[in-house]
């Protein structure tokens, strides 16, 4: 189903060919980001990536941007704690060009001294901006209390001091650290075909010579008790997010913890959305989500909250998630949530972008690609224990944090003692 390649660099190619699709989607891994970084250089990954864009030695930023734009191109990247990619999605008839171009940014941007003065000072607005969205930033203040001291404890844009002060020769020397063959690879889908790609690629990579790979700090934590973190501001609803340790990316009962993330909280008919705003009112927004990283994890949970009802709202949610761990879940809200996992992969797999992605960050972080058949297969093997099991591993009381934005200075004490009397 899928085709891969190792140049002889060590950098893997694969391919999916979509050959009733008009269009290819091509993406550059790289397996690094924000927790790879040093102390005194946060944000050096994501400032690495944005400057990419404004020139390489072959194309200037704004032919980068013309070229593909004018071939009906979409082109974009994203760096997170442990990925950064380069990607375009374009019509097929211009993938060559496509290749060439994002090839180019990525191998050899230029870095030049006045853009990156421009560039660090659009994410230092980045950066406060953020810190002005409470219903963002309150996801700081949780990732501070799950990996303290830790680089998955801060920002991926870093914060304003660290990046105002990184410099270009510390660029140079991160990307040559970490773009290194071991750690990249390059995946297409759409109407694609693999050799002639393939040959292609072999010629724009072949310059790029292995070396050590670099590593990062791995997360060594043990949490032994509850943590209440409040920001106070005076905002007009009460921005909160409820987390715990989760689950790494590879552990056998990730698909597990993804179905309990359905039936809690992922979708309009989860028991939290019911429960929180349908039957009382109290959010308008409510819902959870997982986060997967090499060691660790975490399950979130996110609201925002009528000023007045914080505890009481605290308090509904930790009684649906603790109640999870003792009784069974139906089998009909079983059925359910699979079949909503399986039909959003069914239909994200049809778009050329979401397949590309589907295909690189497996491979980029675990060294290997899953077909949609062995998920469908391990998702229809899952029971209504295996999900109280996992959620007993993880619905620790003294694994649960809490952190919050809004007008609540004088109710740490009220919140604590909520959290504490609450379920276990």
């Amino acid at each position: 189903m899928y085709n891969k390649t190792t140049l002889d660099n060590g950098i893997r190619v694969i391919t999916y060919n979509m050959p009733e699709m008009n269009s290819v989607s091509f993406g550059i891994w790289i397996n690094a980001g924000s927790r790879n970084e040093e102390a005194g250089q946060k944000g050096i990954a994501h400032l690495l990536e944005h400057m990419v864009f404004k020139g390489s030695r072959n194309y200037s930023g704004r032919r980068i941007k013309e070229s593909l734009e004018g071939a009906g191109g979409a082109l974009n990247a994203s760096t997170s704690e442990e990925l950064t990619c380069y990607f375009v999605k374009i019509p097929a008839e211009f993938q060559r060009l496509a290749v060439q171009i994002i090839s180019d940014m990525a191998l050899y941007p230029l870095i030049e001294e006045a853009e990156l003065a421009k560039e660090k000072g659009v994410i230092i607005e980045e950066i406060k901006m953020y810190r002005d969205l409470p219903q963002v930033f309150v996801y700081d203040l949780m990732d501070s209390l799950l990996w303290p001291e830790h680089p998955l404890g801060i920002n991926v844009a870093g914060t304003e001091e660290t990046v105002a002060a990184i410099n270009r020769q510390q660029l140079f020397a991160f990307r040559d650290q970490f773009y290194d063959p071991a750690n990249i690879v390059i995946t297409a889908a759409g109407r694609v075909n693999h050799d002639p790609l393939l040959k292609e690629l072999n010629g724009i990579f072949k310059a790029v010579k292995k070396q050590e790979a670099a590593g990062c700090l791995e997360f060594k934590g043990r949490q032994e008790k509850i943590q209440v973190k409040i920001m106070d501001k005076p905002t007009e609803q009460s921005h909160l997010v409820i987390g715990f340790h989760g689950l790494s990316r590879g552990d056998p009962k990730r698909y597990k913890l993804s179905l309990l993330n359905i039936i809690l909280g992922g979708n309009m008919s989860s028991r939290l959305f019911n429960e929180v705003r349908e039957d009382r009112g109290l959010a308008y927004e409510i819902g959870s989500a997982v986060k997967r990283f090499k060691d660790t994890g975490a399950f979130l949970v996110h609201a925002g909250i009528d000023n007045k009802k914080v505890t009481e709202a605290i308090e509904v949610i930790l009684k649906q998630i603790y109640g999870i761990k003792k009784d069974l879940v139906s089998d009909d809200e079983l059925k359910r949530a699979k079949d909503f996992y399986i039909g959003q992969l069914k239909m994200a797999l049809e778009d050329t972008l979401d397949h590309m992605v589907w295909l690189g960050e497996p491979e980029v972080t675990m060294g290997r690609t899953f077909t949609p058949e062995e998920v469908y297969a391990e998702i229809s093997r899952i029971n209504a224990a295996d999900l109280r099991g996992v959620a007993g591993d993880i619905f620790v009381k003294d694994g649960l944090n809490i952190a919050l934005i809004g007008p609540l200075k004088s109710r740490e004490k009220e919140i604590s003692g909520c959290a504490e009397r609450t379920g276990s």
